[in-house]
């Protein structure tokens, strides 16, 4: 789903503002106004808060917390917290189990009838309807509303006339969705989509009350929404604290009083917050503390596998990086790093060299293929000297590496993998980093396409599908393509992939589509990441699900 800050969605950024407004604006800050000592931007805090409330870290979100405009991790954090869908993903497995969803019947993968479940309610007291859900997406696609998650209502017959390439919409709203009774609407998409319902525990798929549309000003000052936390207040760059929802009516109810999200501009800030009491939660450890962790934390540390990618993307939008010579740079390139000796060196067992463009968790059933990369992800420097030589050289003769500096090692990773180019090229100026101060800013100047250079460009699977890895963000104008690369090819065998009713047949046709951007080497990848996180010795029933993201609503406060 998202750009990560620490990783990736992922991707895979959110301030309260209207929808229209690229950034937060001071307008609508919330009245409660934090201390500078709250969170670890600045001083430390306590790590405890009133009745089981724990602290975690955090970075402030690039967009409005609009379900269908929040595409990377941080506000995905906080959607996933105070909303639920049609389904969610299990925080073990990863797999898509119904949660407002009753059913979800077709007989064609084309036409689907969804029942919603009886008994669920918004936090302000409004019921949740099929209404609720139909007019969510209805707004979600429409291209007056300017949502970045928009791309995900594709498939529904009718969007191309409220989200037309060019022009103004014709409709108001999707002719393939129709309220057909208070817990029942259709769905009739574009064209057969066997795994459709398995993409309906992303965030933007949620259900909205009428407030969001009657009052929507209030609603982004202080969402409201159907999951087991409510937002109490945000100070951007400060802190959002989030409280459990006594009356909410599903069945993983918060088993701790809420959770104060912290913003941080560094993670060595949150790690020494951590370690001295003053934070509970940190769920990216930075490298320069790995080998640190296990004693400083006596154990409270996670390392498990996550569905996150990280890669280095290109700016195709730049006429210099999209030419036939190119692609042998780019390959080039690819060949220059020294994955494993990075990995080893600086993230110490916590990254895996990336041999294609998916996660190992997704398993070969689910469509990883290790090796698919083949020698253009092993480090040749000879053959990596000879390809950038041969696509005539890199452009402008130098390579810029842009990344968010608010984390603790991306400048490590990014100046191992310069260090790696240009003992390639035998020239210490060919490759340098280029940092940029928060994650917020970073994806801004991406959105504006104002980058001339390769991107670090994480990515955290939104849900457990080779799908989701390759369509957001190589398929033509996607909604996570930031490079805006573009290939006629992969698209059409993206089509066919989502067409075909057969998963292993999908699964084949997919793989088929991700030898199209190995061939190009649309993005080169980097390693696979685990999800890490250190916790306080007060919490219990600590875990990560295959996201990456704290399980926040299994823990215990003693």
């Amino acid at each position: 789903m998202r750009p990560a800050a620490h990783a990736k969605r992922t991707a895979r950024a959110v301030a309260f503002a209207p929808a229209v407004a690229p950034a937060f604006t001071s307008a609508v800050a919330l009245a409660v106004v934090l201390t500078a000592t709250a969170c670890g931007g600045g001083g430390a805090a306590p790590a405890g808060g009133p009745d089981g409330v724990l602290s975690s870290s955090w970075g402030d979100p690039q967009n409005p917390l609009e379900p269908a405009n929040t595409n990377e991790v941080q506000g995905g954090k906080v959607l996933d917290m105070i909303f639920r869908g049609l389904k969610r993903y299990d925080p073990k497995t990863g797999q898509a189990r119904d949660v407002l969803a009753e059913r979800i019947e077709t007989t064609d993968s084309t036409h689907f009838t969804v029942t919603v479940r009886d008994g669920w309610t918004f936090s302000n007291g409004e019921r949740v309807t099929a209404k609720s859900f139909v007019d969510a997406w209805n707004y979600g696609a429409h291209l007056k509303n300017n949502q970045k998650n928009a791309y995900f209502f594709e498939y529904i017959e009718g969007y191309d006339q409220v989200h037309p390439v060019s022009g103004k919409p014709t409709a108001d709203t999707l002719s393939g969705l129709r309220v057909t009774g208070p817990r029942t609407f259709t769905v009739t998409l574009s064209q057969r989509f066997s795994t459709w319902p398995d993409t309906l525990g992303y965030a933007a798929f949620v259900p909205l009350p009428r407030a969001f549309f009657d009052h929507h000003a209030d609603w982004l000052a202080k969402p409201v929404g159907n999951g087991p936390y409510t937002v109490l207040n945000y100070t951007r760059g400060a802190q959002m604290s989030l409280r459990t929802w006594k009356g909410y009516p599903g069945s993983d109810k918060a088993r701790n009083g809420g959770v104060d999200l912290r913003v941080y501009t560094d993670n060595n800030t949150a790690y020494t917050d951590l370690v001295s009491g003053n934070l509970d939660l940190l769920d990216d450890v930075p490298a320069a503390q790995l080998k640190n962790v296990k004693a400083d934390l006596e154990g409270r540390y996670i390392n498990s596998p996550a569905g996150i990618l990280q890669t280095l993307a290109f700016p195709y939008y730049d006429p210099a990086w999209n030419t036939p010579g190119a692609v042998k740079v780019r390959t080039g390139l690819s060949m220059a790093v020294n994955r494993r000796q990075i990995t080893e060196t600086i993230f110490r067992s916590t990254r895996t060299p990336a041999t294609d463009w998916t996660s190992p968790v997704l398993g070969t059933d689910g469509g990883h293929k290790a090796g698919l990369c083949g020698k253009a992800c092993h480090f040749d420097p000879a053959a990596a000297k000879r390809l950038i030589a041969e696509g005539g050289g890199i452009p402008g003769g130098r390579l810029t590496i842009t990344y968010n500096a608010d984390t603790g090692s991306h400048k490590q990773w990014v100046d191992a993998v310069c260090n790696s180019v240009n003992n390639t090229l035998g020239n210490d100026r060919s490759c340098v980093g280029s940092p940029v101060g928060t994650f917020a800013d970073f994806r801004d100047r991406i959105g504006r396409k104002k980058l001339t250079g390769p991107f670090r460009a994480g990515w955290q699977m939104d849900y457990p599908l080779i799908q989701n890895f390759l369509q957001p963000l190589y398929y033509t104008n996607a909604s996570s393509n930031d490079g805006k690369w573009s290939n006629a090819g992969f698209d059409r065998l993206v089509n066919e992939a989502n067409a075909d009713t057969d998963m292993a047949t999908a699964v084949r046709t997919f793989q088929r589509a991700e030898a199209v951007v190995r061939d190009q080497m649309a993005a080169i990848p980097l390693w696979y990441q685990n999800g890490s996180a250190g916790y306080a010795a007060r919490l219990s029933h600590v875990e990560l699900n295959p996201f990456s993201v704290p399980v926040y609503d299994r823990i215990t406060v003693a």
